[in-house]
């Protein structure tokens, strides 16, 4: 148990630090797809909420595990075209962290959301990242190269939660379960920091 509990807490580490310094700073000359790529891994408040959904997809089970992640993809998709399109959207930054506040409550309470909420919640949350990534894409970037880098790393990250359920998941329940509300409540307390601009 404390193996799983220090590979948690060692992979949310890993996960921060690239982006300690600012949810979302400006990547310099941004173009196609690996820059897309390169675009959710540099946001702790994107990381942490995206690996986030994939637990929280393992802990729903069953259509869950591929109908909620999917869900966050593609109603990021269409979030990032209202950014490109410059169409506003309020609340962006707020939104996405009280995303991680909230995700990593849900995963350390270990809710059991029926699934059209759960993908209604999931996909109100896309809105503000998708809006994020396509509002902060250069005007020199290979836009549809872009977006699919950005899509392909968030799906990769969502891949990272459902692993990390399915690793806590064979440590025992009474150990999994201590794993994950671990692992939930950091997350939710980074979102309040993030909220509040201490991180």
């Amino acid at each position: 148990m404390k193996s799983a509990l220090k590979s948690v807490l060692v992979a949310l580490a890993a996960a921060a630090l690239p982006a300690v310094a600012s949810a979302h700073p400006a990547i310099g000359e941004t173009a196609g797809f690996s820059h897309g790529f390169a675009h959710p891994m540099s946001g702790l408040d994107h990381m942490l909420a995206m690996v986030m959904v994939g637990v929280f997809a393992f802990q729903l089970g069953g259509r869950a595990t591929w109908l909620v992640p999917t869900t966050f993809v593609l109603v990021m998709a269409l979030g990032g075209a209202l950014g490109v399109a410059g169409i506003n959207v309020p609340f962006v930054e707020t939104g996405i962290a009280l995303s991680v506040v909230i995700l990593g409550a849900i995963v350390a309470l270990n809710v059991k959301a029926p699934l059209a909420v759960a993908a209604g919640l999931i996909g109100l949350f896309a809105i503000f990242h998708g809006h994020a990534h396509g509002a902060e894409m250069p005007e020199n970037a290979a836009g549809a190269a872009y977006a699919a880098g950005f899509m392909v790393a968030t799906a990769l990250l969502h891949a990272a939660g459902l692993a990390l359920g399915y690793v806590v998941g064979r440590a025992g329940e009474r150990q999994g379960v201590l794993v994950t509300r671990t692992a939930g409540s950091i997350a939710a307390l980074a979102g309040v920091g993030i909220l509040s601009g201490l991180i």
